[in-house]
This record gives structure tokens, sequence and C-alpha cells, in this order.
């Protein structure tokens, strides 16, 4: 076992728009370390959106990333037997996570196309609180207010 916990890897921004958002969520998109696919995935996306929107690719993302961050999620909790969803609030890390994840999938369930077109599709459904991740995240905020009698149970 080690000692002590290892040192967070840095991250550095991504070379066009030099964002750590944007990086981070590059790195998301990755599969099998090819960082050069993901990258050219996600600058075609916000060409795409530049020519549909004609605004602002950045600002679509962000407002995208924004719109699909959940506040809460339940998480289990084993208490005497018995198995509750427990509501917590999600920290600011995990909210990026969790709605880039969220809108990387919903893209990914999209039919046809080429990647780049639907994660476009995505970003612009999701800065108008539409698309399968808005719908992820509003059956997480569902759940954690179905179970917000547990809440007690929180650590």
């Amino acid at each position: 076992m080690r000692r002590r916990r290892p040192e967070r890897r840095k991250i550095l921004p991504d070379p066009v728009f030099k964002d750590l958002s944007i990086s981070k969520f590059i790195n998301f998109l990755m599969k099998g370390g090819k960082k050069g696919v993901a990258e050219k995935i996600f600058y075609n996306a916000l060409d795409i959106i530049k020519q549909k929107t004609k605004s602002d690719g950045i600002k679509i993302f962000e407002k995208a990333i924004e719109n699909a961050s959940p506040s809460v999620e339940v998480k289990s909790r084993r208490i005497g037997g018995a198995t509750y969803q427990v509501p917590i609030e999600v920290p600011k890390h995990r909210k990026f996570f969790l709605a880039s994840h969220w809108l990387i999938n919903s893209a990914t369930g999209r039919s046809g196309k080429p990647m780049s077109e639907r994660l476009a599709a995505e970003f612009i459904s999701a800065s108008n609180n539409e698309g399968g991740a808005i719908k992820k995240k509003e059956d997480t905020h569902r759940m954690a207010e179905a179970n917000k009698a547990f809440a007690h149970f929180r650590n």
C-alpha cells in the first residue's frame, strides 16, 4: 500500500483556446489514447456549431456544460441491512465530469453522421435545455427529489 496519495497530474490547457475545461473535455472524449482524433472531433464540432448558429462555439459549449451539470445526485448507502438512495450535493469538479460524460454518451447514442456532427448537435440542444444529457440530468434530479426523505443519512 502507498504511504500517501499520489499527486494529481496537472492538465495543460488546450493548444487552440488555452482553456483547461476544453482540454479536460477532450481528454474525456479521447478513446484508446488517440488525443489527435479527439481534438479533431471537438474542434470540428465547434466549427459546425459556428456554421449552424452563427455564434461562438465556445459560448455554446460552456452553456451546454452549465445546463447539463447536476446540482444533486443519489448515492447508495447501506444502513442496518437496507440500502437507501441518499441525495447528496455534487462537488464542482464532479459536475463537470458528469455533464461531459452525459454529453458524450448522448452524442454517441445519436444515429448516423460523424461524431463531430453528433457532438455539435448535442451541444446545441443542451445549450437550449433539450437533448439526452439534459434528460439524464432531470432524471438524476427526479431521483434525488424522490429520495429526499433519506437526506438525513448523509455523512
